[in-house]
């Protein structure tokens, strides 16, 4: 009974309660279409399937889908505070294609990208950049100091109706390739809020 007893203390300076549970990651899915889920079924988008993706392996995790079609960087300052809640963990930030569609100077992409990473880094928000098929924001991350995964897949099968977004296998494939790096940033955002 005492071997017992110890145990169960030893336990307890170690882990704390054995009843308590580590709290939930909020993530959020900031962007536009392509995060969205432009013709797929909403459950197909990314968000759903990253959400369901990361509890499939015992995460305890929420992703809100935050995205808008045809929304710019321009479009997304003046959401942000809107989109990003206050109990936020994580942001995977995906905007551009739009801006690169209404001819919208690089510079000022690249600045209104950096103000919405700055500002989710000062808020204690881990964040992750995408970049999607031929936009490359590697060099924004890189300034920014944030983590950077280029989405771009082959066309065909991996495309909705229109033959430009990703259909629901387009998005499993280029998940599976982040996956890694959104589990990097669950565990630093465990560590800094236990």
């Amino acid at each position: 009974m005492r071997a017992i007893f110890c145990l169960c203390a030893f336990l307890f300076y170690v882990t704390g309660p054995l009843t308590a549970s580590a709290r939930t990651i909020h993530i959020i899915a900031f962007g536009d279409s392509a995060t969205e889920g432009w013709l797929v079924a909403r459950k197909d988008a990314y968000p759903a399937q990253l959400q369901r993706m990361l509890r499939a392996k015992g995460y305890d995790v929420t992703v809100k889908n935050a995205g808008i079609s045809g929304d710019t960087t321009k479009g997304a300052l003046a959401r942000f505070d809107e989109a990003i809640g206050p109990d936020t963990d994580i942001a995977i930030v995906e905007f551009g294609t739009n801006d690169l569609r209404l001819h919208v100077a690089a510079a000022i992409m690249h600045k209104n990208l950096s103000e919405i990473l700055g500002t989710l880094r000062k808020r204690n928000i881990e964040v992750l950049l995408i970049g999607l098929g031929s936009l490359d924001l590697s060099a924004v991350a890189k300034t920014n100091d944030v983590p950077y995964a280029q989405w771009k897949l082959p066309p065909g099968k991996y495309r909705a109706g229109d033959g430009q977004h990703f259909n629901a296998q387009g998005y499993a494939r280029v998940l599976a390739q982040t996956l890694p790096s959104i589990e990097a940033l669950i565990a630093r955002a465990r560590r800094k809020h236990p």
